[in-house]
C-alpha cells in the first residue's frame, strides 16, 4: 500500500502498464461509482488528484490515463470492487508492448516505485 485514507487507499498495480501505474480503491467493495457514498466518492476524487501530483513529482510524466473499468466487457480484472487507474505516461513509452506482445517493459520494481511514492503521499497528507 502506498497510502491509506479514512475509505480509500492507493496502491501500485501488480501489473501495470508504466512504472508508478497507481490505482484508488475504496475500503469497500463496490462495483460501481454509482455505488459509493458521498464520502467515498470525494476521497477517491481527492486521492486520484493525490496521485497526480505525487506521479508529477515523482516521474516528471508527459501525460495520464486515469480511468475506471466497470464490468468485466470493459475490462475489469476486479469484477464488483470499483477502482481508479492513474497511468503516468511519456511521448514514445513502451505502453504498445503490453497489447502486441503480451509483455511488461518496467525499468523499476514495484518496491521502489513504493519507495519512492510513499514519502511524498506523506508529505501531501500533512
Amino acid at each position: 500500500m502506498v497510502f491509506e485514507g479514512h475509505t480509500s487507499y492507493v496502491i501500485l498495480n501488480l501489473y501495470p502498464y508504466n512504472n508508478g501505474h497507481l490505482m484508488v480503491v475504496p475500503n469497500r467493495h463496490v462495483g460501481s461509482l454509482a455505488a459509493l457514498t458521498t464520502e467515498e466518492m470525494n476521497e477517491v476524487g481527492r486521492l486520484t488528484q493525490r496521485c497526480e501530483t505525487a506521479l508529477t513529482e515523482a516521474y516528471q510524466p508527459h501525460g495520464f490515463n486515469i480511468g475506471v473499468n466497470l464490468g468485466k466487457p470493459a475490462g475489469a480484472g476486479i469484477l464488483d470492487h470499483v477502482h481508479v487507474h492513474v497511468v503516468p505516461r511519456w511521448n514514445g513509452d513502451t505502453n504498445f508492448i503490453s497489447v502486441v506482445g503480451d509483455m511488461r517493459v518496467l525499468p523499476e520494481s514495484l518496491g521502489a516505485s513504493a519507495a519512492r511514492l510513499r514519502p511524498i503521499f506523506a508529505r501531501l497528507n500533512a
